[in-house]
């Protein structure tokens, strides 16, 4: 007779936990993006346009992208990895072009569909976890290639590249910890990693010297407001990497640069201090409301500091608590997985989220410089939602297939 108890044991289902997680920071995504906007959205404005409302709607339509891709095995879904991995380097391609791709803030990085703007990096980042996770469940004897291994990391070479053109050095760099876990999770002989480790921290090294130290004729030909990004986030004054013959009006322009440049990091973090242990209240923010924390990007990339102020040190532990059993409950699905294939994308996708997770926080207390990095599921913006909750079916997809022998 058929044991009813051991049907239940193996029958898929989601992971309500991740659930309940994300539900709860979608409630605070759209409870702080509200008050981040309150102050320039008038009571006149239709609640359609209100950017809690749009950030609703993308919650909405993220959710039912998540259940569909609950529904086919992760499986099925690899056989068109490489397809996918393709499109979104066409994509990346097709932005660069100046009569297609928008420029905002000197960066051409939106297609303008009209009714939404895509992202094209933030669906790279995804495709390139399902491809190389396809590459890599190939078996362990191949991986030891130095070919395959050159395959492998020319596969993330290229779409770093391309979104480093556009420029969008943050999403660009978020590729590179991902990539890396999922070549130790995948197998891939650690001499290789270790050497491809030991000569990116040298360039990276060779590279904040010659910001940092080097002659202006010297210096490696990187875009200038980069530059100033780790000068800020150094603390090095600009007028030191002046011409030696500057006047003072040069200098004095210098120092008032630095000071501008330096004006969000500055205000986010004392946005962060005043909060104190239990915040001001909703809606109650001073930094905020008064606009000294700058209202551009207030609901996005420094929307921690917002919430920060508002819920205090005990908030703000809460949101991280609710990240924390993404991360962890994620790591138990890789561990959990019935295949190599299920393990390397929930390492891509947990590695992907924490990265975000990391550098953003890290740049509302200023220990990461800024580099334009979202926030999961609390930042506003579209693409990455989206992305953000595909993500996280495909966590759940790996967990629902994780006994079906």
């Amino acid at each position: 007779m058929e044991n009813p108890r051991a049907n239940n044991r193996t029958a898929p289902t989601i992971d309500w936990s991740i659930m309940a997680a994300v539900l709860c920071l979608m409630v605070f995504g759209a409870m702080f993006i509200y008050s981040a906007r309150f102050a320039t959205e008038g009571p006149d404005m239709a609640f359609y346009q209100r950017q809690h409302f749009k950030q609703i709607i993308y919650y909405a339509l993220g959710l039912g992208c998540l259940g569909a891709l609950c529904i086919t095995d992760y499986r099925i879904m690899s056989r068109y990895s490489y397809v996918a991995y393709w499109l979104a380097i066409l994509s990346l391609i097709i932005v660069l072009i100046p009569i297609i791709g928008a420029v905002r803030g000197g960066a051409r990085r939106w297609i303008d569909l009209g009714f939404f703007s895509l992202q094209p990096s933030e669906f790279a980042k995804l495709a390139l976890i399902l491809a190389l996770a396809n590459f890599l469940s190939r078996p362990t004897d191949e991986l030891r290639l130095p070919g395959n291994f050159g395959k492998a990391l020319g596969m993330v070479a290229l779409p770093f590249f391309l979104i480093l053109m556009e420029p969008d050095l943050g999403s660009a760099l978020v590729l590179i910890p991902v990539s890396l876990a999922m070549m130790y999770a995948g197998n891939i002989p650690t001499k290789y990693l270790r050497r491809l480790v030991g000569g990116a921290s040298i360039v990276v090294t060779l590279l904040v010297v010659d910001i940092l130290v080097a002659p202006a004729d010297w210096r490696v030909p990187i875009e200038d407001y980069q530059r100033r990004r780790l000068l800020v986030y150094f603390d090095r004054p600009y007028q030191d990497f002046a011409p030696p013959n500057a006047t003072p009006a040069e200098l004095k322009r210098a120092r008032e640069k630095q000071i501008n440049d330096s004006y969000n990091v500055k205000q986010a973090l004392i946005s962060v201090g005043s909060g104190g242990l239990t915040g001001n209240g909703w809606r109650q923010g001073k930094q905020n409301a008064l606009g000294y924390l700058p209202r551009a990007v207030s609901h996005n990339d420094f929307i921690f500091s917002v919430l920060a102020e508002e819920i205090g040190f005990i908030g703000s532990v809460v949101v991280i608590g609710l990240y924390a059993v993404i991360f962890f409950i994620g790591i138990r699905v890789a561990a959990q997985a019935r295949d190599r294939l299920g393990r390397l994308v929930a390492v891509g996708v947990v590695t992907l989220l924490f990265s975000h997770v990391f550098i953003n926080i890290g740049m509302n207390i200023r220990l990461m410089p800024v580099t334009g990095v979202p926030l999961p599921l609390l930042s506003s913006g579209g693409s990455f939602t989206l992305v953000s909750l595909l993500a996280i079916g495909l966590l759940q997809n790996v967990h629902r297939h994780r006994r079906s022998y």
